[in-house]
């Protein structure tokens, strides 16, 4: 006699729920059926089941948009730590027993980020776990949050702009402001160096679209003055080329400076507030053991170096582009 297939729907809850919260991060049933390697219509009876059982609608459906109801919000942040819980059980139970030499990490971060902040702490990694596969995405802009919201990496290193409910920013780590010009630039080695100095002078400066320009013109706005952009330029280490060139001269984050550039630094410590460097996670999520301990060797590696120290504020290059809450670099 063959099975009703309600009733096997029913019989399955981790896999109703893995089915609802993959639709969620996914933002339809389609994507999360090709990243669950189901049919689409096997992942809509998995949310008809399991809205029929608890007696609830999990989604408002416009057209082809899916949103959340107040019930499937709860739902869903009951449910993530259950079934990423499950998921990771073969990883947690071989933890609890002291064995993390296998498994994969996906961390996202920025380009700067990689160049500037993980190279030790990804040293130190490898060389306590070189078993561990270590995945490093290179993501900003609006991939970020996505691959974080979807579960696609473990967490990210990186700033946060601004704060966001689903997302939680552990800073590390602080660095100062510095305008960086030309070794023989008329302002090379001026002391107490003012944004009345500066505003002559043609900037470098990363694409529009990243915060730096609305810092940088806030600073301006503030002092009354104005200044110009001669240059836009993505990434630190091509904007320190071409100030090496005389192309211009630039506001930075000493992150970025190693001490081996052809150019003159003063502090900005004045107009620009310090940037922080910290941890990126979605609340919520199961952290893997080997994610974790990634984690602790980041924390304790600056932890040696002085920290983040108190007062430092996020760094300037938004996770979302578009203006949205929760803004980072990575």
């Amino acid at each position: 006699m063959s099975e009703n297939p309600n009733f096997y729907y029913k019989k399955n809850r981790l896999k109703q729920l893995r089915a609802f919260q993959q639709v969620v991060r996914s933002g339809s049933v389609t994507l999360a059926a090709e990243k669950l390697f189901l049919s689409q219509p096997s992942v809509s009876l998995q949310l008809q089941a399991l809205e029929r059982e608890l007696g609830v609608m999990l989604f408002e459906r416009l057209g082809s948009s899916m949103k959340l109801t107040p019930q499937g919000e709860v739902l869903y942040q009951l449910s993530q730590p259950l079934v990423e819980g499950i998921d990771k059980l073969d990883e947690t139970f071989a933890a609890a027993f002291g064995h993390i030499d296998s498994g994969t990490i996906s961390i996202g971060a920025g380009e700067s980020t990689i160049l500037y902040i993980m190279p030790e702490p990804v040293r130190r990694f490898i060389q306590a776990y070189p078993n561990i596969r270590l995945m490093m995405q290179n993501v900003t802009g609006r991939d970020g949050l996505r691959m974080l919201r979807a579960d696609e990496i473990d967490f990210a290193v990186g700033s946060m702009l601004e704060g966001a409910d689903d997302i939680r920013y552990e800073p590390v780590v602080t660095y100062d402001p510095m305008l960086i010009t030309p070794l023989d630039h008329p302002l090379a080695g001026k002391n107490g160096v003012t944004l009345a100095d500066i505003s002559p002078y043609g900037l470098i400066l990363p694409p529009r679209h990243l915060s730096t320009w609305r810092i940088v013109d806030y600073a301006f706005q503030q002092q009354g003055l104005t200044y110009s952009v001669t240059l836009e330029a993505g990434g630190w280490e091509v904007i320190k080329k071409y100030v090496e060139l005389g192309l211009g001269i630039s506001i930075v984050t000493d992150i970025c400076l190693t001490g081996q550039e052809k150019v003159a630094r003063m502090p900005l410590t004045k107009y620009f507030p310090r940037r922080s460097y910290g941890i990126v996670l979605r609340k919520g999520r199961h952290i893997s053991p080997q994610a974790q301990r990634f984690i602790d060797i980041l924390r304790e590696y600056y932890a040696e170096r002085g920290g983040a120290g108190r007062g430092g504020v996020p760094e300037e290059d938004p996770l979302n582009a578009g203006g949205q809450p929760g803004l980072a670099k990575f």
